[in-house]
């Protein structure tokens, strides 16, 4: 009896609408902002090395399952730039120059809605854009957030997916096992990390790439998921 399910957030509850899955490319049009903003005094050379930073902490170009805070990454950048101002303030600015259209899926509410009401435990597990604040990340999608009886980040956890970090958790803090979990992503790193801790895995294929990742089931939307739940 499944009694706990756990959603990947971005591609499976809700999407940015216009952004690619990798933001590299708007990482410049971040420290433009933040000179624009903050900071008119930075160089070329400084937004270079804010750049080289980055990057050098986003697993999609350096593998990584270890994450980092936001203090740690635009702290390092602050320290680099030799300013005196909160990597906060750094990290918020620069966040603002991406064009983050938050579209939640119509049928996400009412099945997170009819899941609580069958007493299941809702959580999250996902992987927050590598130096985004976790609560500027939450700011996306206020009207989800009651939904959850735990939320859990890559921020939170301090790893990435596919590592079972953030399952283990999850698993912890309700006291149950892993077979009496679900975990529902669109990315072949959700189904790696559903397998591996030993919880159903489920892949959402909103677009219909017709993947194979291992998954236990697909589905097209999460109407297809609740199905499954109520059947397991």
């Amino acid at each position: 009896m499944i009694k706990s399910a756990v959603f990947d957030i971005g591609g499976t509850l809700m999407e940015y609408k216009g952004m690619p899955c990798v933001w590299v490319d708007y990482y410049e049009n971040g420290f433009l902002h933040v000179c624009e903003k903050l900071l008119p005094q930075l160089t070329e050379k400084n937004i270079a090395d804010g750049m080289e930073i980055l990057r050098g902490y986003n697993p999609s170009i350096k593998f990584r399952e270890a994450d980092y805070s936001y203090e740690r990454i635009f702290g390092e950048i602050v320290r680099k730039w030799g300013v005196d101002i909160p990597p906060e303030k750094i990290a918020y600015c620069f966040f603002e120059a991406f064009p983050l259209k938050a579209y939640t899926y119509p049928e996400t509410v009412p099945v997170l809605q009819k899941l609580r009401d069958r007493g299941i435990k809702i959580a999250t597990l996902t992987d927050v854009a590598t130096g985004m604040p976790d609560e500027l990340h939450k700011s996306y999608f206020p009207e989800l957030m009651p939904f959850f009886d735990l939320y859990v980040s890559s921020t939170s956890c301090r790893y990435r997916k596919p590592n079972i970090k953030g399952l283990c958790d999850i698993a912890v803090y309700f006291g149950i096992k892993p077979d009496e979990m679900i975990f529902i992503g669109d990315e072949r790193k959700d189904v790696l990390v559903a397998n591996d801790f030993g919880c159903t895995s489920v892949y959402i294929d909103r677009y219909n790439n017709n993947r194979d990742f291992g998954q236990k089931f697909t589905v097209k939307d999460l109407n297809g998921f609740y199905d499954i739940v109520t059947k397991l």
